[in-house]
């Protein structure tokens, strides 16, 4: 027996006898540290051991049958510590129990020069930091273009039966469909779990919601302070009128990455817009675009024409059933503000848009400055 493993035998031995009561609270979380970091280091090896001697069978099925784990996560172990670049940090913080295999798994998924940063963060966190920040940084190096067509190649659902009958289901869907779906399911949610007291799981009541009803495909009006936003765009305005982004310019989904511009054009039509502009550090000026009109809009509309006051009136003189025009239209990158709308009628609004759109002025340009 080599003097590795009659050390395991013996370290084992030791633990088996182990009692906390026997300890203080500091030394007790001295002990936990240190036996977290055994743990860690113990994976990397036993992982390098694995790999030498199962030559005549399936690794990870060798790995899963002597750690209890699955075979899944024996495939990513092993995967984690044959990826790691020898004589990094991430090496040696792997081999020496600073950071745990699955952490390791995580980070290799990264470009490599973004390693030496999630070796620091994971030596001072949990897995999932970890986690999301080497998914955002390998995300930042697949072009956006392709990375929107592999998250459609990638939407899936399906279900099954499971052993107590339920019916288990799992899927992904892309972010521009995926964010306010899940934004107006979490509204739902929380509502019915406030009604119901928090005295049940939150995924209890999240599945009975679910349910009940699909909120993403709810047509049903819903009350103005349910009226949220399910999902916000963020883009740069040149790279909005250019169509596509280049380095530095951003063009995202708050809460589901990057998306191509054409794309957000796409899922942006009519919709209500914040036009901000900032030097990089502060926020000087916020201006709305779309068709929405707030209701302090809507009652400085109404009153008509300053000092006078005498109510919205059509050009032609009728003040009853008028419609609010654009005059420089929402396609054509106007605002929705007191000095770009104007009462119209419903005739001559029909020819005021067809006048626009004989100008051209109703293909989809950029809002905003």
């Amino acid at each position: 027996m080599s003097r590795v493993a009659k050390l395991a035998d013996e370290f084992c031995r030791e633990l088996s006898e182990f009692d906390p009561a026997l300890y203080s609270a500091d030394e007790c979380t001295h002990l936990a540290s240190a036996f977290a970091r055994v743990a860690n280091a113990c994976g990397a090896a036993g992982a390098k051991a694995v790999m030498r001697a199962s030559a005549s069978k399936r690794p990870e099925k060798f790995l899963s049958e002597l750690n209890g784990s699955t075979v899944v996560a024996a495939r990513d172990a092993l995967r984690a510590v044959s990826s790691v670049e020898s004589g990094s940090e991430a090496e040696r913080a792997l081999v020496s129990g600073e950071i745990s295999v699955a952490q390791a798994a995580e980070i290799v998924k990264a470009p490599v020069k973004d390693h030496d940063e999630l070796v620091s963060m994971a030596r001072n966190g949990a897995l999932q930091p970890v986690r999301d920040a080497a998914r955002k940084r390998a995300l930042a190096e697949i072009p956006v273009e392709e990375l929107h067509q592999k998250q459609h190649e990638a939407m899936h659902f399906r279900h099954w039966e499971n052993d107590l009958g339920n019916i288990a289901f799992e899927g992904e869907l892309p972010p521009e469909i995926g964010v306010p779906w899940v934004n107006r399911l979490d509204r739902a949610i929380d509502r019915a779990w406030r009604k119901a007291g928090r005295k049940r799981s939150r995924e209890h009541v999240a599945a009975e919601v679910l349910a009940r009803a699909n909120p993403a495909t709810d047509d049903q009006p819903r009350k103005m302070s349910e009226r949220k936003v399910d999902i916000v765009y963020l883009v740069d305005i040149n790279a909005y009128r250019r169509g596509h982004a280049h380095d530095g310019e951003v063009c995202h989904i708050i809460g589901g990455g990057p998306i191509p511009v054409d794309v957000l054009k796409e899922m942006t039509q009519d919709a209500f817009v914040k036009a901000v502009i900032h030097d990089g550090v502060k926020v000087h000026t916020i201006k709305h675009f779309g068709r929405y009109r707030k209701a302090e809009l809507q009652t400085m509309l109404d009153l008509g024409a300053a000092p006078r006051f005498e109510g919205a009136v059509c050009a032609c003189g009728r003040r009853y059933n008028l419609q609010w025009d654009h005059i420089d239209p929402v396609a054509n990158g106007g605002p929705t503000s007191a000095d770009n709308l104007q009462p119209k009628c419903i005739p001559e609004h029909v020819e005021k848009t067809e006048r626009d759109r004989k100008a051209g002025k109703l293909k989809r340009r950029p809002q905003g400055p």
